[in-house]
């Protein structure tokens, strides 16, 4: 089976409504050169109504950087799964590193965290919202060689929380922290043996989910090494940190995936 590549650019805290303008029109120009992959543009949530009304009719779709496993109620700050599809989110991160490590979800248990990550999963499901899961381990965790083991934990949660065939209807990525907005990015082959890995454990429970879902990889993906990184059997794509705040080093990505 040949599965779909994916590009999604998560453009984090960054801009305003002028740089949000010219970024998607910068990307948009360039879409039909790369009509071929799936691409998703993550703003922050206050520009999601200027990205909505640019991209509207194109290829390229939109969603935002993290929500709530809650639909409604009083959880201030919060944006539930309901709400973003009031703006056409197709796609929904959720479990992102910084996420993880800069918020708190500061002050949780890893495991509780991972729960309420599969919690975030199950509401974007409801809503028919795709949720990407980003998986990943901590610098401590890679040096202590357990990567398996951190991806394997999360990954048998959620499959529990809905069945391995929900998975379907999810992304997959697989961002090593230690490569998130440091410079250093994973080696094409470590990164294909966590993928491969991570395909492997899916297909325990069922074979064609594992084939079929689209694993990302993420952690300083650039013009330079997309290609490598994509060219490798179980790496579908990427999750894009800062290369995606410029049009024309997130469109070279876009190309390294047609």
């Amino acid at each position: 089976m040949v599965r779909k590549r994916f590009v999604a650019g998560n453009w984090k805290m960054n801009g305003s409504s002028a740089t949000t303008k010219i970024l998607l029109e910068g990307i948009l120009k360039h879409a039909s050169d790369f009509s071929t992959v799936d691409v998703a543009l993550f703003p922050p949530a206050v520009y999601l109504q200027q990205t909505q009304a640019v991209l509207q009719g194109s290829t390229i779709r939109w969603g935002t950087q993290n929500l709530s496993q809650f639909m409604q109620g009083a959880y201030t700050g919060e944006i539930s799964a309901l709400m973003l599809n009031d703006f056409g989110c197709k796609y929904v991160l959720m479990g992102h590193s910084e996420r993880r490590c800069l918020y708190a979800e500061i002050g949780l248990d890893t495991l509780v965290l991972d729960y309420i990550i599969a919690e975030k999963y199950v509401a974007a499901l409801e809503a028919k919202i795709t949720p990407i899961v980003c998986i990943g381990e901590s610098p401590e965790e890679h040096d202590q060689g357990k990567t398996e083991e951190v991806v394997a934990r999360l990954l048998d949660i959620v499959i529990a929380q809905q069945g391995v065939k929900a998975l379907s209807q999810a992304v997959l990525a697989y961002e090593p922290v230690w490569a998130i907005g440091t410079g250093k990015s994973a080696t094409p082959d470590w990164a294909q043996d966590v993928h491969s890995f991570m395909r492997q454990r899916i297909a325990k429970h069922d074979p064609a989910t594992a084939e079929s879902i689209q694993i990302l990889y993420g952690g300083s993906v650039k013009g330079d090494n997309a290609a490598p990184l994509f060219a490798k059997p179980d790496i579908d794509g990427g999750l894009i940190g800062g290369a995606s705040l410029d049009a024309e080093e997130f469109v070279r990505i876009c190309m390294a995936a047609v």
